[in-house]
């Protein structure tokens, strides 16, 4: 059974509550309910972390490699300037896949939303189709 960590960044914890034009109204436990539900339907155990902490996100990138099969990662707006967090999932690219996840359509917010520096260590960037882009990052993984 494949063990996939869904890993959000900064702010994701106020889901449901910020911008819900753009994110929606769900709350992140909603989200995180609907994808263990999801994943666990296509026989892979699911589990969930969110920080607003760089180091801790780091952590748990580090700790990927032995705990997990993939992760899927929305890294919130660590995507557009973190190299920690890229070095931190090149490190272990080796070991384990990582999808970029984004509710939101990127590429169609403002223009510092554009660039991502964690793409090119990921496996494929996903955005702009809300939860399913959770969703989506999840059974890429498990083709994998």
């Amino acid at each position: 059974m494949k063990r996939i960590l869904v890993l959000n960044g900064p702010n994701l914890n106020m889901t449901g509550i910020r911008k819900k034009d753009i994110y929606g109204a769900k709350t992140l436990e909603n989200i995180n309910a609907e994808l263990k539900a999801y994943g666990e339907s296509l026989g892979c155990e699911m589990y969930f972390y969110q920080s607003n902490h760089e180091g801790a996100l780091i952590d748990v990138i580090h700790e990927s490699r032995d705990k997990y099969d993939g992760v899927v990662l929305n890294a919130g707006a660590y995507t557009h300037y973190s190299y920690a967090i890229r070095d931190a999932i090149e490190a272990v690219a080796d070991f384990t896949p990582f999808v970029e996840v984004h509710m939101s359509d990127i590429h169609s917010r403002e223009e510092f939303r554009h660039i991502s520096v964690i793409t090119d260590v990921c496996v494929k960037q996903i955005s702009g189709y809300g939860v399913d882009s959770y969703k989506m990052g999840i059974d890429l993984l498990l083709q994998i």
